[in-house]
């Protein structure tokens, strides 16, 4: 499969006092529309994007700003993107209703069609457990695990109809989804395929994105509510922080190796970030005013999001340790 490469000019956006932080930017081909993004753990690793509008998996080098694009298919229109082990990315493609992965080093495409009698899902995203098992979501109302090893494909209807959006696993493998339209979040027992309903104190909060942090604390971003909340399973106890602002809308969340929560909170158009020791907020401007970032990932010292809005992939940088 032959990749498309474009250069890419990378911007370095001083930010002053916005907590010493390095932030650069790498736009990105014009009319892909990307959507999610999954930052290799190694240091100046590639970072994968789908593209969702163009059906596309993107690839960006950071040491030279270079772009390749992948297409994925006939009718593709990747939503969500995420890495194995070996560092090939895996998209769960709404528009060929199939999980999709891309070799790293060959950049092969394998497509692992969902079954017919599945209807159109609306693939959203997808996580890794500690087995192996490909977790993935459909917005149209299900879950499902693919195996890798066998190819082994199956789908769940999920609780309370449709809304399956973000999908993340803890330390110790356990999987969890937000239902943004459900405004729950669900504990997968990979043993029985079963999902627990967990609701957060919030009535119709529109819990939208999971994220758990090194101590397997599962914080949500809701949607509806503007709240950034944090479920602790040993205890089923669950704390909730209002985002600063009069209208928060909190779409995504990751925690960084810090264990603090960033989200990205799209009234203001703001990336933030929480301390929970002191229970203090950060937050940092998109350069171009309008972001819209769906997604946000990273890896030691560095936060990764990417702008739907402005067509580019943002990096902060900061220093780490003493």
């Amino acid at each position: 499969m032959r990749a498309l490469a474009w250069s890419a000019f990378i911007a370095l956006v001083p930010l002053g006092a916005q907590a010493q932080m390095r932030v650069q930017e790498y736009p990105l081909p014009p009319r892909i529309t990307a959507h999610d993004l999954w930052a290799d753990p190694a240091p100046d690793g590639p970072v994968w994007f789908s593209g969702q509008r163009s059906g596309d998996g993107g690839r960006l080098d950071p040491k030279t700003g270079k772009v390749e694009l992948i297409p994925l298919g006939p009718g593709s229109s990747p939503h969500g993107v995420i890495l194995d082990r070996d560092g090939s990315a895996w998209f769960t493609d709404g528009g060929q209703n199939a999980i999709v992965r891309v070799d790293a080093k060959t950049l092969a495409v394998k497509k692992w069609p969902l079954p017919k009698d599945s209807g159109y899902t609306n693939l959203n995203t997808a996580i890794f457990d500690n087995a192996g098992i490909h977790w993935f979501t459909g917005q149209s109302g299900i879950y499902g695990r693919l195996d890798p090893r066998t190819g082994e494909l199956k789908v769940f209807d999920a609780p309370k109809g449709r809304g399956p959006y973000g999908i993340h696993a803890t330390p110790d493998g356990t999987v969890y989804f937000a239902s943004l339209a459900g405004s729950y979040i669900g504990r997968i027992d990979a043993a029985t395929n079963k999902v627990q309903v967990i609701e957060p104190p919030t009535r119709e909060q529109g819990a939208r994105r999971v994220w758990s942090d090194s101590q397997g604390l599962v914080w949500v971003a809701e949607w509806n509510s503007g709240n950034l909340s944090r479920y602790d399973p040993k205890a089923n106890a669950w704390k909730t922080w209002k985002a600063p602002g009069e209208r928060p809308r909190a779409y995504a969340v990751y925690v960084d190796e810090t264990d603090r929560p960033w989200i990205s909170e799209w009234d203001k158009q703001l990336m933030m970030r929480f301390d929970p020791a002191t229970e203090k907020w950060d937050s940092f401007s998109s350069s171009s005013g309008s972001a819209n970032v769906r997604q946000i990932h990273g890896r030691k010292g560095e936060v990764w999001t990417l702008e739907s809005a402005s067509g580019k992939l943002v990096v902060y940088r900061y220093r780490v340790g003493p």
